[in-house]
């Protein structure tokens, strides 16, 4: 029996009338979704994710990773191994400008659509509340935009990570020049909205200083605590005792600060600095005086601003040579129409994580996250790890159109291991490599029946950070990373019992995982070895049930 079964009519009406009331006062952002179809991407399936090696770049163990297939069910693969793990999120979602740039259930939607920006709401909510789970407690999301839904999508980010974890919404100068044919404004900017997991844990890393800040430091009287400019000694805010006069070591006499202003320190201050070399009065001793602020006492970077120039981080036709020089297209059509510079993204980067963190793009489009990744390694010798998922965007019009494998994974490769412009000029590779992998649904009932390299790339990604093929010619697949090492035995046998026993005593600890636990169990304990069942060890962190 249900749980309103057993009312009365008058009792569910004034149920009805209390839901109604409770959202009748409730705020915030509110979509159809009876209006418009289901999303066919929408499933409960377990997802493996098939490796393709010849598709893959460098040598394994491969630590990163591009996914080919939705990334509804890429995200869901990824959970189990990825949970809490990711610092940055960093991606450029469709932006639903009605000029087939998102697809809805393998349709472009257009401008005409009715239910044009429900469905871009519904489609977004499952794929940012997925992502939003793998990121860690100090992690934090960078979204870019532009006008079509900026406003949707900052409600749609209060409530996927609440409204108290907004950090930023930063302007992104995407041209560098007004648009003349423009018929109201020049659209000269888009947006990337900034949101953590915990504002009170997460900090955006300082930008680096440019020569340029640097170069305004100077040392005219020979100071030996080095280099430094003049600041105000006066200031706007009314201080009690700020207004005094003031004898310079000429002797001439300010008395009072400049009109509407105060100095900054009381007098007594004021004379510890001065006994400490810390006032400059001008080279003839006679000038107002200015506190002198050391290079050596400044912070060692730049407080983020949330104006993005164009100087500094690139603009769109940066993003269409950084395109160009990698790939020879044949028409204009060819190249995406806007992509994003990878200087915007090394900004990103340099903001939102540190050399050892892994940043998730779920939206990869061309691939400049990864690109940014590459660089920023090679860079500073970090080990970033990029994710990157892309769908192939096939239509039935396109049925062979592969995005993620024909742009995105041939860029990175490219700027991996290097690669020979249209001009015959070559550019080094920056080093790196990555796995290709390719998401393929499989109902829960037939886990039992998953081949053996789906299974061992499963396992990996839960435990490891980087993965390797499956070797059908091994007795078992064996992998170790640090002080652990994961194991899967797809068939046991007694044959292969010596072997296997040599390479868990010469490991510390162990997690095997097995079709036949038990029987393993006992011919293998050890305190450092945890046995694990198949498929119970698959469905389980990935939240089904058998």
């Amino acid at each position: 029996m249900g749980k309103y079964d057993a009312l009365t009519k008058g009792e569910l009406l004034r149920l009805l009338e209390a839901r109604d009331r409770r959202e009748a006062t409730r705020y915030g952002l509110v979509w159809e979704t009876d209006g418009i179809e289901a999303e066919q991407a929408l499933n409960g399936d377990y997802v493996a994710l098939d490796l393709v090696p010849e598709l893959c770049c460098g040598p394994p163990p491969w630590r990163n990773l591009i996914i080919e297939g939705d990334n509804f069910d890429a995200l869901r693969a990824l959970r189990p191994g990825f949970s809490g793990k990711v610092r940055c999120l960093a991606t450029d979602p469709p932006y639903n400008t009605g000029n087939r740039d998102f697809l809805y259930n393998d349709r472009f939607i257009d401008k005409e659509d009715l239910w044009r920006h429900s469905k871009w709401l519904e489609f977004m909510f499952h794929r940012l509340t997925l992502a939003r789970d793998l990121l860690s407690e100090d992690g934090a999301a960078f979204i870019h935009i532009d006008d079509n839904e900026v406003f949707n999508l900052g409600l749609l980010m209060n409530k996927v990570f609440g409204e108290g974890n907004f950090i930023a919404n930063c302007i992104w100068q995407k041209m560098y020049s007004p648009k003349g044919t423009a018929m109201h404004f020049s659209d000269d900017h888009e947006y990337v909205l900034v949101y953590s997991v915990n504002r009170d844990i997460w900090r955006p890393n300082l930008l680096p200083r440019t020569d340029k800040q640097d170069k305004a430091y100077r040392n005219p009287d020979n100071d030996p605590r080095g280099v430094w400019k003049p600041g105000d000694f006066s200031a706007r805010n009314y201080y009690g005792e700020g207004t005094y006069a003031i004898t310079c070591p000429s002797g001439r006499v300010i008395p009072h600060p400049p009109t509407g202003n105060y100095w900054r320190y009381s007098k007594r201050r004021m004379e510890e600095l001065n006994a400490d070399n810390r006032i400059w009065w001008g080279k003839d001793g006679n000038n107002v005086p200015a506190i002198k602020r050391f290079l050596s006492d400044v912070k060692q970077g730049i407080v983020p601003q949330t104006l993005w120039l164009h100087e500094e981080v690139g603009h769109s036709q940066e993003g269409k040579k950084d395109i160009h020089g990698i790939f020879t297209f044949k028409s204009s059509q060819d190249v995406f129409s806007t992509p994003k510079p990878v200087r915007l993204l090394d900004r990103i980067l340099q903001l939102g994580c540190s050399a050892k963190d892994i940043i998730l793009d779920i939206f990869a489009g061309s691939g400049t996250t990864g690109h940014a990744v590459l660089k920023a390694n090679a860079a500073d010798g970090g080990s970033r790890r990029f994710v990157l998922v892309s769908n192939s965007e096939a239509t039935a019009e396109e049925p062979d159109k592969n995005l993620c494998r024909d742009v995105c994974a041939v860029r990175l490769r490219r700027v991996a291991l290097g690669y020979t412009k249209a001009d015959g000029s070559e550019v080094a590779g920056l080093g790196g490599g990555f796995a290709y992998l390719r998401c393929r649904r499989v109902p829960v009932g037939d886990l039992l029946e998953l081949d053996h390299p789906a299974v061992w790339t499963a396992l990996q990604l839960r435990h490891l950070e980087g993965i390797t093929p499956y070797d059908p010619a091994a007795p078992f697949q064996w992998s170790e990373e640090k002080d652990s090492a994961l194991c899967y035995v797809p068939r046991f046998r007694k044959d292969d019992l010596k072997a296997l026993r040599e390479r868990v005593d010469a490991a510390g600890s162990v997690v095997i995982y097995s079709w036949q636990p038990g029987l393993l169990r006992q011919q293998l304990r050890r305190p450092l070895v945890t046995h694990e069942a198949l498929p119970s060890g698959l469905s389980r962190p990935f939240g089904l049930r058998l």
